[in-house]
């Protein structure tokens, strides 16, 4: 059986997650009205599907994506197993009731009149934001997650593929429907924007560096990683490719500080050094943020 997390109930995990859950519907909701439908955006999921619908028989666009989420939800229940929890049924909820309730109060008029580009780039920003605060409370969307989850289990296909797919055929029905080419150049602007959003709330802005560096100064460069820099790291025992010679590549993680200064010492004392630096989206573990924080937030 698929695995849910159960927390007690008002703890302050349960507070926190479902404060996540509410502030993240909300901003989604907001992303929806106020730059997404007023200009027939398709961002792809149930969403994408109402703000046709809309259109096209003047539907409420969060009923309508309510009306989908439910019985997709009972679907993926019935052949994926109970891994729907209530906060992902909370958060649809919530999404659809904020997104009419938004449209009541506010209007169907776009914040940004006249600027459909503009209004693509904080829409996505909104998207995403709203998205990862839900995906922080270790909720899903439901929606068309669970279509890509039903097509993985019988396909045996990637789900992150199949729900790019899945997208695309909504984002080209909102071309087949306005018959208006900027509708889905504009919708790929919203999801690149959304996907990016989500990466950035779910793993933090992080500056830090990954470095292999290969030289035969290694255990000078590691006396500066430890005693100057205050950093760790590992001996990889290697062997060279092109002449089978034993080297010993040094793995560690650095800040941009301290990799300009690792990097100028290390050309000081080995100008031939070979040294590799990769961007860390994420590190966890002594020094940096601990695995039991990242799990707890």
């Amino acid at each position: 059986m698929p695995f849910l997390q159960k927390e007690k109930l008002f703890s302050r995990k349960w507070i926190i997650n479902y404060s996540l859950i509410l502030v993240g519907s909300f901003i989604l909701a907001a992303g929806f009205v106020l730059f997404i439908t007023p200009y027939k955006i398709v961002p792809g999921g149930v969403y994408g599907i109402a703000i046709v619908l809309h259109y096209l028989f003047g539907f409420p666009v969060g009923m309508t994506a309510l009306s989908m989420d439910i019985p997709l939800t009972l679907l993926g229940i019935r052949i994926l197993g109970p891994r729907f929890g209530a906060k992902t049924v909370v958060g649809f909820l919530l999404t659809a009731l904020f997104v009419d309730g938004i449209t009541y109060f506010y209007g169907s008029e776009p914040l940004v009149p006249d600027e459909p580009l503009l209004s693509s780039i904080f829409g996505g920003v909104f998207l995403g934001l709203g998205l990862g605060l839900i995906f922080k409370s270790k909720a899903t969307s439901g929606g068309t997650d669970i279509v890509a989850m039903i097509i993985s289990k019988y396909t045996k296909l990637p789900v992150g593929q199949l729900l790019i797919y899945v997208d695309s055929v909504i984002v080209l029905l909102g071309l087949a429907v306005f018959q208006d080419w900027k509708i889905p150049l504009y919708s790929l602007i919203v999801i690149f924007i959304t996907g990016r959003v989500i990466d950035t709330i779910l793993q933090g802005i992080n500056y830090d560096k990954t470095l292999f560096i290969i030289s035969d100064k290694y255990e000078d460069i590691r006396h500066k990683i430890i005693n100057d820099l205050n950093r760790g790291g590992t001996f990889i025992k290697g062997q060279g490719m092109y002449n089978g010679a034993e080297r010993t590549i040094i793995f560690t993680v650095v800040n941009r500080r301290e990799m300009a200064m690792l990097q100028e010492y290390i050309h000081q004392i080995d100008p031939r050094a070979f040294v590799t630096v990769i961007n860390a989206n994420e590190i966890l573990g002594e020094g940096f943020k601990s695995l039991k924080e990242k799990v707890s937030d």
